[in-house]
């Protein structure tokens, strides 16, 4: 899917079959400088802590192998930098097939702005929060896959250490920091997360209260991402499917509902006063 080449890009399509694409590409070469070295899967394995057949899952594109694998097998095997080069296309592997164009460019932005309407926007999800989510996911997902898309989860929060930040701005719906997602416990720490979030100086958070007669955003959530070239494009999801747009008339459309959605929401002030209050009411 090239997204910056066509007006709209949908993904319908399910994920691609284990062993293709990067990581197929990876385990060959994580098996060629294996060889190279005279190791054998057990010796390689208990080296860098991870059994024989971790080991050969990553070799057959199984399963995606974490960044600290990664970084061990280079230096172990002498690979010179080209597992590591590899980090980056081998992480996104960790994502659903439908979003990871999305995950590129988002972790490339200068500019990011959300509107969540369904649940906390995974960049300001705590761990515990993302699990839960995953575990409600229906048709239910493996163990192995749950545990892989929480950890690409928060591999996407890398960004709010990136310099120079980003400009983010987040408007969630009050009934989404209502919902006790993953219990009292999980609520209450996904609440304080986005209070800490909240002091970012390059991160706004408001809130579309419930009282609010007059919603510009009940289209659904969408995303508009800025690259470093300038070019403006809106991220649209539901379900298992997804549409990145980059011509420029159907990506204003979207900037004019999200300025209205900011008007009509509390300021972010307000919002993080909200949030405050929703705490003590736990």
């Amino acid at each position: 899917m090239n997204a910056l080449g066509s007006e709209e890009t949908a993904v319908a399509e399910p994920p691609p079959e284990p062993g293709s694409g990067i990581l197929r590409v990876f385990g060959r070469q994580l098996k060629r400088f294996r060889i190279r070295a005279g190791l054998e899967r057990v010796e390689f394995g208990a080296r860098t802590g991870y059994s024989p057949s971790t080991i050969g899952a990553y070799e057959q594109g199984r399963r995606v192998p974490p960044p600290r694998f990664i970084d061990a097998a280079d230096e172990l095997l002498d690979a010179g930098g080209v597992l590591r080069e590899m980090k980056e296309e081998v992480a996104r592997a960790q994502f659903p097939a439908f979003f990871r164009d999305a995950a590129r460019l988002e972790a490339e932005a200068v500019e990011l702005h959300v509107c969540d309407t369904q649940v906390i926007n995974g960049l300001l999800q705590t761990e515990e929060y993302a699990r839960a989510v995953f575990t409600m996911r229906r048709p239910l997902l493996d163990e192995e896959t749950l545990e892989q898309r929480v950890t690409a989860r928060m591999h996407r929060q890398g960004i709010f250490s990136r310099r120079p930040a980003p400009l983010m701005s987040f408007v969630i719906e009050e009934a989404v920091l209502r919902r006790p997602i993953g219990g009292p416990r999980v609520h209450q720490g996904q609440l304080e997360q986005l209070l800490l979030v909240g002091q970012n100086r390059s991160v706004e958070m408001q809130v579309m209260p419930l009282q609010r007669e007059e919603h510009a955003g009940l289209g659904g959530p969408f995303t508009l991402i800025e690259t470093r070239e300038g070019q403006r494009i809106a991220y649209v999801e539901v379900q298992k499917s997804s549409s990145l747009y980059t011509e420029r008339s159907s990506v204003r459309g979207l900037e004019a509902q999200y300025g209205i959605i900011r008007a009509q929401a509390l300021t972010p002030w307000e919002s993080m006063a909200f949030v405050e209050r929703l705490l003590g009411e736990l």
